[in-house]
């Protein structure tokens, strides 16, 4: 338990960040599922455009470090490919 004003402000502090940061991994989870949906059904169209909101979002989340920035560029990259395959 924190003692310490520092130290309670500090977990409060942590609690909020937690907060928001559990809520963008989501979203970006969200987005991703979004463009994975996409390629399975096989809509090209609709799997681009899912991809061109899905990736600001998850090179978003590696600026705020929630992913690392190779994992976001992994991710994108093998979006992108699945995706140019499916045109």
């Amino acid at each position: 338990m924190a003692n310490t004003p520092s130290a309670k402000k500090a977990v409060r502090k942590i609690e909020r960040r937690t907060a928001i940061n559990k809520s963008r991994r989501s979203q970006m989870r969200t987005y991703i599922r979004k463009v994975e949906e996409a390629i399975a059904s096989g809509d090209a169209a609709a799997a681009t455009s899912a991809l061109q909101s899905a990736a600001p979002l998850v090179m978003r989340a590696a600026q705020k470090g929630i992913v690392h920035k190779n994992t976001a560029s992994r991710k994108v990259s093998r979006l992108s490919k699945r995706v140019k395959a499916l045109a």
